[in-house]
């Protein structure tokens, strides 16, 4: 069978180098590098993306790329306007993969080059952080903040400090503040290797760091459907990725900015604004907010993915009916805007591509409430002053899944019809509920969980009226009533 770069044609792979991306793994192959496809397909950009891999030689990656002249496959599949839609796209943006430790030298050539315009970055969580002991020397340093203060010192160099050759940060690391954190440790390194003020001013004055919010499930490389691809495709692809369909990007930065990079004219869901948070609230509080306040539920109900509890109409409507009249009304953004989104989250739970564990999503639920669910809660008091009844069930949900038991050295609890689970939470989470769980009554349960602040944040949830009084009556339901019989009268 053909290779991809045998039969797929380089199109805009050979435009001039614009874009410098550290990261080149599944998800921006998926997302930014996608959308800026669309940009040049549409002729509204003419630039193509040279992707560095920013550590070791495992996995060979870059090598894999190059291998396919950088071509590759990106398969979109998911439900829009309630149908089943597969989309799937050759990207022939990526002029080339380097490795940043391998060729250091082509790094620095880059950073020497006057084509570049952008820095995308995706480091994971953990990249955006300061490590002690990186020096300006190194070939190349081992932190990603280091390796960005190699790279513009050595712009700053080449140019003679000019303020048109700075750059634009667009990173998309799952951090808060993720541009302004960078540019305070760039900062910081920049100081400590005391590379002068003047270097100082230009990574101030010339250069455009973003704070930015992504939302896109990339399921990554098709393993168990590669015949499937080829099959479809003609050709095999070594570094092929799937995606879900929706997907959108928001950038805090200068309206003019997007113009750098246009990528938001197409059918790529890119939104600049001048504050990044409340969209960040909007996703925590409506997308993942929504996961966390159903998955607990529908586990102990007898389901086991996303798309089984998407197909129980009971499930399906505490989810629309919890998500339209006790999370929406605590927001600010426009109430038109929320219920797209929250349109659009329930046709992505309902991706019929994707098969997401419910026990995978429930690890860490704590935290996960606390920073999720209990802002719409105690918002929907302050706001309504009385208690919201799914937002209460699910808190009671969460308490009951956490009936646990310690068994060689892992905390099980076990659902009505027999089936025995495995809840992952933090060693003393886990203890406390073991503790809570033993001969107390529903109330006492209430109590206890609700009053230990170090839970919520500092917060004595039994001060809010109602609410432990609330929690403990459904509580006493779930030890006599069917999980699903219970959300069906909500």
């Amino acid at each position: 069978m053909m290779k991809i770069n045998e039969k797929i044609e380089k199109k805009f792979g050979k435009y001039p180098e614009k874009i410098l991306q550290f990261g080149e793994g599944n998800f921006l192959r998926a997302f930014a590098d996608w959308m800026i496809d669309g940009a040049n397909e549409r002729g509204d950009y003419q630039g193509s993306i040279v992707l560095c891999q920013p550590i070791g030689d495992f996995p060979k990656m870059a090598d894999m790329i190059n291998a396919q002249d950088g071509i590759y496959t990106l398969a979109m599949r998911g439900i829009e306007n309630g149908e089943p839609v597969e989309k799937i796209k050759p990207i022939t943006s990526v002029s080339r993969c380097i490795n940043a430790y391998r060729d250091f030298d082509a790094l620095m050539e880059i950073a020497r080059s006057a084509d570049l315009e952008v820095v995308i970055s995706n480091t994971t969580e953990a990249g955006i952080t300061y490590k002690e002991g990186d020096q300006v020397t190194d070939r190349p340093a081992s932190s990603f903040p280091a390796k960005v203060t190699q790279f513009l010192y050595e712009r700053f160099k080449a140019f003679n400090g000019d303020k048109s050759k700075g750059l634009l940060f667009l990173p998309v690391e799952l951090i808060d503040y993720n541009g302004s954190e960078l540019k305070r440790i760039v900062l910081q390194y920049a100081n400590e290797w005391n590379l002068g003020e003047d270097f100082l001013t230009w990574i101030e004055e010339a250069n455009k760091f973003t704070n930015t919010l992504v939302d896109r499930i990339v399921t990554g490389y098709p393993r168990d459907q590669i015949s499937y691809f080829e099959e479809k495709n003609g050709y095999s692809d070594d570094v092929i990725v799937t995606s879900e369909v929706f997907n959108l990007w928001v950038i805090e930065g200068k309206k003019e900015w997007a113009d750098i990079l246009p990528i938001h004219k197409g059918e790529a869901n890119v939104l600049w604004t001048e504050d990044v948070k409340p969209y960040k609230m909007r996703k925590v509080r409506i997308l993942n907010g929504g996961h966390t306040s159903t998955v607990l539920a529908a586990y102990l109900a007898g389901h086991n993915i996303v798309l089984d509890f998407m197909k129980d109409d009971v499930f399906e409507g505490y989810l629309e009916k919890l998500l339209h009249s006790e999370v929406i009304p605590t927001l600010d953004l426009p109430k038109e805007e929320l219920e797209q989104f929250a349109k659009a989250v329930g046709e992505r739970f309902a991706n019929p591509y994707i098969k997401h564990n419910l026990l995978d999503i429930s690890l860490n639920s704590c935290a996960k409430f606390n920073a999720r669910c209990l802002p719409s809660l105690l918002g929907y008091v302050e706001k309504f002053n009385e208690i919201p009844k799914l937002l209460t069930f699910s808190l009671a949900a969460f308490i009951k899944f956490y009936q646990v038991k310690a068994v060689d050295g892992k905390y099980m609890g076990c659902r009505a019809d027999g089936t025995e689970y495995q809840v992952k939470d933090d060693a003393e989470v886990l203890s406390f509920f073991e503790k809570v769980w033993e001969d107390n009554t529903s109330a006492q349960i209430a109590k206890a969980v609700l009053s230990n602040t170090a839970f919520w944040s500092g917060k004595d949830l039994t001060e809010v009226a109602g609410l432990e009084e609330t929690v403990a009556a459904y509580l006493e339901e779930m030890n006599s009533k069917d999980m699903r019989e219970i959300v069906a009268s909500l």
